[in-house]
């Protein structure tokens, strides 16, 4: 466990969606580092869930670099498809993350399991687990879910990832409609983020 506040540390991701969105949740006058810096490639992610995954990369960049180190890993749950994308959700769009291949296949499946799949109410979560690690140890991790439902189509220009086809519980936008202020409020980050931020 931490004892002092944290002031220099790495944000453990090649994701250039993830590390803005956390490098706006942290305060200014931490000084920020990214794997680009290092030219550092992810490693191999090979835990079950996403607790496992984000210390494996803290862990693993955190060693590299000799920093304290602040990794993600979050994916998208859907019930119909047995919470799958979950830890694959990069995956799913093949060798480069591409999430508009992503979307697709999302959508390709939930046809499979029901050809009227877009008249009813598909639930579905985002999940974040965020873990800091200095070396070889977890200083803390945390993880924040939102619940809601897959949007018939993709709407909106904003965020990244799946956001354009999740539509958060209580709200008719999905997060690719809303601003990016609207959805720091709320989204999974933002609630993992809230349960570690007294150490920053």
């Amino acid at each position: 466990m931490l004892n002092k506040k944290i002031k220099r540390l790495l944000i453990g991701t090649n994701n250039k969606g993830k590390l803005k969105e956390i490098k706006d949740l942290l305060p200014k006058n931490i000084k920020i580092y990214s794997t680009n810096n290092f030219k550092l490639k992810s490693p191999k992610e090979n835990g079950k869930t996403f607790t496992e995954n984000s210390l494996i990369k803290s862990r693993y960049f955190s060693k590299k670099t000799n920093l304290i180190c602040l990794a993600d890993d979050s994916g998208l749950e859907i019930d119909m498809l047995k919470k799958k994308p979950g830890i694959y959700s990069a995956r799913w769009g093949g060798k480069n993350s591409d999430f508009n291949r992503a979307i697709k296949k999302v959508y390709r499946e939930l046809y499979k399991r029901d050809k009227n799949w877009k008249n009813k109410m598909i639930k579905a979560r985002f999940v974040c687990a965020l873990s800091v690690s200095f070396l070889n140890k977890k200083l803390i991790s945390a993880t924040g879910k939102i619940e809601g439902r897959i949007s018939s189509e993709p709407k909106g220009k904003n965020g990244f990832g799946y956001d354009p086809i999740f539509i958060p519980l209580k709200r008719n936008k999905t997060f690719g409609e809303m601003k990016k202020s609207q959805k720091y409020k709320i989204d999974h980050r933002f609630k993992a983020f809230k349960k570690i931020k007294k150490f920053f």
